[in-house]
């Protein structure tokens, strides 16, 4: 998911999921558009107290039922010695849905907006737009200060910082041990060691997120940085793609033509993935932590040969960089009480709310420090390996217009077992370059 997948919030949750919601988007609203939907009709919701008690500060944030994020707000408010409170509002599930809400109200001025939770890849529409407020001086050094560097790197646009981590998310590799001695480090090897078990009659599928969604684009972002390039050029105007994103769509292909991919692999999400490995039909799955505790729940015979490893490299010696997800948190342009939502935004993703929201919602970690508390063990007996993925992790492409550069992607790297890539590549490269420049923005 952006969900993060994150998205899903890519896999934002450790605990045992819903379906996701696609994390595609409605594709580029732009100023204007979400200026005209605005004034068609949308009223703002309710306005940040004034008088001599605390002022209360909006808090706009995906659902949690897992209560963690609650318990921030509420823990944030008491510590505030009177000067605030949190009123935790509750977005829509669906990403797409989440984002339109927030950007239609802070267009329209609604000053009832202080704190404002994006996925990882909205930071740069929003910063674009001036509807977040940049992060300077000892603001922005205490939410650097033993921040995550791959995490840092989606709340940052133009060089500023614009937003700070909350929460994080990295795919790995599970696998079944009782099948697989020794976990592959390359595609190559995992490939060759699932027709390997395919030839012996054994359960042999790979799975991974093959669906016309984010989750398909995360799988393509991962695969073409993990192969030393990138999907934008550096200053986010143009596609790169070349060699690396050839690499990558050979790897799709192979697998989705070979006799170890899922029959179902046009069709699947992070959580059709979970169950397919939890029926005990496939040897290999990339997905997020949340697929863990899943298993020991669902069945439990499995679980004890339910193993991790780190996400397989395209090419040996050289890790691969697995694309992050997450939400990251601003204040509102329009928040009448920045400098409260600066404080309190500083409050909400401290290390003890962190390690709360890690072990009670599932969210990784964004400082370092947390990782390192025994009280992670148990829910992350895997956490150092989660450590180094978000660490050193990629981030999808930087751009105002990710929207419509992701459902380029989508579209054209999915059925997987369409890809041709001499052809695939060339096709991105005039999308996407399109989508920048305002042209065809529905392929």
């Amino acid at each position: 998911m952006r969900g993060g997948v994150d998205n899903a919030r890519a896999g934002r949750r450790i605990r045992r999921p819903a379906a996701r919601s696609s994390r595609r988007g409605v594709g580029y609203v732009g100023v204007a558009l979400v200026g005209a939907l605005a004034a068609a009709g949308l009223a703002a919701c309710g306005t940040s107290s004034a008088g001599t008690g605390p002022v209360t500060l909006n808090f706009y944030m995906f659902p949690d039922s897992s209560g963690a994020i609650q318990e921030a707000a509420n823990n944030c408010g008491a510590q505030s010695h009177g000067k605030y409170t949190i009123l935790y509002n509750k977005l829509p599930t669906a990403a797409d849905q989440q984002r339109l809400q927030m950007a239609r109200r802070v267009a329209a001025g609604d000053a009832s907006l202080d704190i404002l939770g994006l996925d990882v890849t909205w930071e740069a529409e929003f910063a674009q737009a001036g509807w977040i407020r940049p992060w300077t001086g000892v603001y922005k050094q205490q939410a650097i200060a033993g921040t995550l560097k791959g995490p840092l790197q989606t709340a940052i646009w133009h060089g500023q910082l614009v937003a700070v981590p909350y929460n994080s998310n990295t795919q790995l590799l599970w696998y079944r041990s009782d099948l697989v001695k020794t976990p592959p480090k390359t595609w190559a090897q995992m490939i060759s060691d699932a027709e390997q078990l395919a030839r012996q009659g054994k359960a042999h599928l790979i799975e991974i997120q093959g669906a016309q969604y984010e989750g398909t684009v995360v799988w393509f972002n991962t695969l073409t940085v993990s192969a030393g390039g990138s999907i934008l050029n550096p200053a986010s105007t143009a596609a790169q793609l070349g060699p690396p994103a050839v690499k990558a769509l050979s790897i799709m292909k192979q697998l989705a033509t070979s006799s170890v991919a899922d029959p179902s692999l046009p069709v699947q999400m992070e959580d059709q993935n979970r169950l397919a490995m939890e029926a005990g039909s496939a040897a290999f799955e990339l997905n997020y932590p949340f697929v863990y505790p899943a298993m020991k729940a669902d069945n439990p015979k499995l679980f004890k040969v339910f193993k991790w490893a780190p996400y397989p490299s395209v090419y040996p010696g050289r890790p691969a960089r697995v694309t992050i997800g997450g939400a990251d948190l601003a204040v509102s342009s329009t928040s009448q009480h920045p400098q409260l939502a600066f404080q309190a935004i500083l409050c909400l993703r401290n290390a003890e709310n962190q390690l709360n929201a890690a072990i009670k919602g599932g969210l990784p970690p964004t400082l370092a420090s947390v990782y390192n508390n025994p009280k992670m063990q148990a829910a992350y007996p895997f956490r150092h390996l989660i450590l180094a993925q978000v660490n050193s992790g990629a981030v999808r492409p930087k751009t105002p217009l990710y929207q419509v550069v992701s459902v380029q992607i989508s579209h054209q790297v999915s059925p997987p077992s369409s890809i041709d890539p001499r052809t695939t590549e060339p096709g991105l490269h005039t999308g996407i370059n399109n989508a920048l420049q305002g042209k065809g923005l529905t392929p």
